[in-house]
């Protein structure tokens, strides 16, 4: 990466900011850029803020007392982005990490909306790539500013002051002045029109591995998520909405529930029903005693298997979008397989959870949030108010994984909200969480590849059935002929140097009231499962090591070859015969800007039970921020990935979902999580995504382990137990009971 000295801000905004705003979706209209300069709104957004001393743009603020502030434009739900952020701005502006507080930023598109994803949106692991310029060159125009003040109190030349621990130091003079002191001067200056970021070299903060800003509030209980609201007058209510995916509500009989000690109140919208207590107690015993019937709607029969059949069908029959192609299939070796995917939950440790104050011209709202603006909108419509007379809090979230970029549960709560005059928090149950979520899709691949007699591939194909989350959720950001970019992304660009390359889509979505939404690791989680998955049979079949014949075809993409190399070392790769049932699997990938590889090494018993014995990932995220975080990111999106692949299925039954809380909708559990390596390549390179990689990497790495240890090739998740039995006889019978061609899969070499 280019040293970064003297940088405009409109250099800034055109590399850092609109150029990068087209690659996530692969094309589109940016509709947000934030800028580390003053805009329209700034003076009101400070105002706001308690009207500080000094706020030079929308992400500091610098008070009286020399207090400094950084209004995080993102939301913050565990993934450690409040610290890394305010590292960027603490190295440019001249204080150390222990001196910034970071404080929730209000809805606002302007100020706030992610350049790379198109408004005030925390996703798609792009907060660091999306801010890295704009919050170190933030920090820069209140460092020069403060600077200057100090310089013209001075009579010196600014150059020969220095800046530390948010003191200005002249040392020829041997004068200090505190920024608390400079910042009503420092307000009064124009702007400067260049600022000058440091050099990597020269970096006390970036690439250190500190520890996180939030760590003693989460650890001493202070610091507030949505569900720890409290308000004077609140009331507490649980929802139960259809069962049956688009059903409606039919009736209620509340006289039970209204007997209840401590209930108040019986409310009703359209699809769902909400019992208000005193506190969550009264209003879950008001819950259960409801007598509930539901109009089950046009979804009463549905099933997975049907959904599934569909899929394949949609598959073979309709028209597909062309994705990508690259030359002509040639002639040689055909090898293809059929792969599955399912839907799943988020399961976030903070179940949903709105609070909201509707009076006659406000609407006011309390939640965790990944899109503040997005949850106005929403509010005002139900609310029927306009949306400056809607105030949002964000909270921090107890967990988003995607599903707090969806506006549903806030909708809902302003719903029941508006029937009553007091504060009311909306608190779903794990049940009503998972039993309602806005799942994953399910994906059908018919993947494909032409191979010479070393095994060589000439040739690649992917054909995808599947529904989008992208048209429903940001249409205008489709691409060409109605394409999901997300969908394809992982195989449409591949890591990996292929001659000749064909992506299509066949766009199936699922029947009305079954939503799909984002889900951690989105669109690779798909790819990198299907497609390193495969490269693994194609290295089997062509009797060749998997990391060797990766290898061969990454030689033109070296940052990944780097990754597979320093992965396949660190685990001892080749090195040593392993026990029986005990095999390493390697998966690698490009995605969200990272390059990643991760190996692990599992056992599988007699019964078919997976045990992961150690997995170790390699990465290289660009310029590292914080090495403590990358590490923990990693960790927690494998770990995240691998219980997804072990356990995680969402099902359908007469229009429902059937799974409902951890029993039987299954996490990794501490003694079940393998201890997992991270290492780092070091880089130069622009930052690259972390909260997704490990994740998207996870499923493919635990597939290809446990085909080295049984011979056993899974293409279709989760994990089947039955299928790893030892007993063969019985495998078979297993294969020939799914009743679908193609789910839960078997190597038929293997099985042989």
């Amino acid at each position: 990466m280019k040293p970064a000295a003297g940088i405009s801000r409109r250099s800034a905004l055109q590399a850092g900011g609109l150029a990068l705003a087209f690659t996530w979706f692969g094309a589109g209209k940016a509709f947000a850029a934030i800028s580390p300069r003053q805009q329209p709104g700034d003076a009101a957004a400070a105002l706001a803020d308690g009207n500080p001393a000094f706020a030079p743009n929308a992400f500091v603020r610098i008070d009286a007392d020399g207090g400094v502030r950084l209004v995080m434009p993102m939301a913050e739900m565990g993934q450690a982005i409040y610290t890394g952020s305010a590292m960027l701005l603490a190295e440019e502006l001249g204080v150390e990490l222990d001196q910034v507080r970071v404080e929730h930023s209000p809805p606002n598109e302007a100020l706030y909306g992610m350049p790379l994803l198109g408004g005030q949106i925390t996703g798609g692991s792009t907060s660091t790539r999306g801010t890295y310029g704009v919050l170190r060159e933030a920090g820069a125009v209140a460092r020069t500013l403060l600077v200057s003040a100090a310089a013209e109190q001075w009579k010196v030349d600014p150059e020969s002051c220095t800046v530390a621990r948010g003191v200005v130091s002249h040392a020829a003079s041997n004068r200090q002045l505190g920024f608390g002191a400079l910042a009503s001067a420092a307000a009064k200056l124009p702007m400067p029109e260049k600022v000058t970021l440091k050099e990597p070299k020269d970096f006390k903060l970036i690439g250190q591995p500190l520890r996180r800003v939030d760590s003693a509030g989460k650890v001493n209980g202070s610091t507030q998520f949505g569900i720890d609201v409290r308000l004077p007058g609140m009331k507490v209510a649980t929802v139960r909405a259809c069962p049956t995916l688009g059903g409606v509500l039919a009736s209620v009989d509340d006289k039970a529930a209204r007997a209840i000690p401590g209930v108040i109140d019986v409310l009703r919208i359209k699809d769902a029903v909400a019992v208000v207590g005193e506190h969550f107690w009264a209003a879950k015993r008001g819950l259960d005693a409801l007598t509930i019937q539901w109009t089950p709607g046009q979804n009463a029969a549905l099933t997975t298997l049907q959904l599934r059949a569909a899929l394949a069908n949609a598959l073979a029959k309709d028209k597909a979008i062309l994705g990508k192609e690259t030359g002509k299939r040639p002639e040689g070796t055909l090898v293809q397989a059929t792969y599955d995917l399912p839907m799943l939950a988020h399961a976030t440790m903070e179940p949903l959870n709105t609070t909201v104050h509707v009076r006659p011209d406000q609407c006011e709202i309390w939640v965790g949030t990944q899109v503040p603006t997005r949850c106005v909108s929403a509010a005002a419509k139900i609310a029927g108010v306009a949306e400056d007379k809607v105030v949002l809090h964000n909270q921090y979230l107890g967990g988003g994984f995607g599903r707090r970029l969806e506006t549903d549960s806030v909708e809902q709560a302003v719903a029941f909200a508006k029937q009553v005059p007091y504060p009311l928090k909306v608190v779903w149950t794990r049940e009503e969480d998972i039993r309602h979520d806005i799942v994953r899709p399910m994906y059908h691949d018919d993947i494909s590849a032409v191979v010479d007699s070393d095994g060589h591939i000439l040739w690649f194909g992917d054909r995808i059935a599947g529904g989008t989350v992208l048209g429903r959720w940001a249409p205008a950001f489709m691409g060409k002929d109605g394409m999901d970019s997300d969908l394809i992304e992982c195989v449409a660009e591949p890591c990996y140097d292929l001659p000749n390359l064909k992506v299509e889509w066949v766009r199936h979505d699922m029947p009305s009231g079954l939503n799909v939404g984002w889900w951690r690791g989105v669109g690779p989680t798909h790819n990198l499962f299907v497609m390193e998955s495969f490269i693994d049979e194609l290295a089997h079949r062509a009797k060749k090591d998997p990391v060797a014949y990766r290898r061969a075809m990454l030689k033109k993409n070296p940052r990944t070859l780097a990754v597979l190399d320093l992965a396949a070392g660190k685990i001892g790769w080749g090195q040593g015969a392993l026990a029986a049932r005990v095999g390493r699997g390697v998966a690698v990938g490009d995605a969200f800007g990272s390059r990643v590889c991760a190996i692990v090494e599992a056992e599988v018993t007699p019964q078919g039970e997976v045990r992961m014995r150690r997995a170790v990932v390699a990465v290289d995220c660009g310029i590292a921020v914080n090495a403590g975080s990358i590490e923990a990111q990693i960790q927690g999106g494998l770990l995240f990935g691998l219980s997804a692949a072990l356990f995680s299925e969402i099902t359908l039954r007469e229009g429902a979902i059937e799974q409902s809380n951890f029993h039987d909708y299954r996490m990794l559990r501490i003694n079940e999580a393998p201890p997992v390596e991270v290492h780092t390549v070091k880089s130069g390179e622009a930052p690259g995504g972390l909260g997704e990689v490990g994740t998207a990497i996870a499923a493919p790495a635990l597939a290809n382990a446990i085909f080295a240890a049984t011979g056993v090739r899974l293409r279709a998740l989760p994990v089947n137990r039955a299928l790893l039995a030892q007993d063969k006889e019985a495998l078979k019978k297993k294969i020939a009971d799914s009743g679908f061609s193609g789910s839960n899969g078997l190597d038929a070499r293997s099985a042989a």
